[in-house]
């Protein structure tokens, strides 16, 4: 589904505060400044998309090496604006990105809430088990201990 014509695509991060309150308001975990600083310089690439009032209204990224490891993260969008191809139009522009500058053979892979679920298995993500298990794990903050 084509981005709604009320909506623009747009290369490149969302500025801070907007990052963190559409992470905030989307449902997705808090981050700090200095965490959302370090996600809009760290990615590979990014996507962000604003309505016509030039709000932020959804977004994604890539974390990468570059060169087959890739890593779909942060996808946004906010409760009031679902449902009109902001999530499609964000994944298939990072998704084209991947594919127009890494090599054949790149790894890409995201971990899925339940609502994004469809969205990715309609560009052709797989659940990886029972093959593989997802896993994660959350790191104390220095001095927390």
């Amino acid at each position: 589904m084509p981005l709604h014509r009320d909506y623009r695509l747009l290369d490149g991060p969302p500025p801070l505060a907007d990052y963190l309150r559409l992470r905030l308001d989307s449902g997705l975990s808090p981050k700090n400044e200095a965490q959302g600083a370090g996600a809009l310089t760290g990615s590979w690439t990014f996507r962000h998309v604003v309505d016509t009032a030039g709000d932020v209204v959804g977004m994604g990224r890539v974390i990468g090496d570059g060169a087959w490891y890739f890593l779909i993260a942060d996808m946004a969008t906010l409760p009031g604006h679902q449902g009109r191809g902001i999530g499609g139009a964000v994944l298939d522009a990072l998704l084209a990105h991947i594919a127009e500058h890494a090599p054949s053979g790149a790894y890409v892979t995201l971990t899925a809430d339940p609502p994004g679920r469809r969205l990715y298995e309609q560009r052709g993500f797989v659940d990886v088990a029972p093959g593989r298990t997802g896993m994660h794990l959350v790191t104390a903050a220095p001095g927390s201990r």
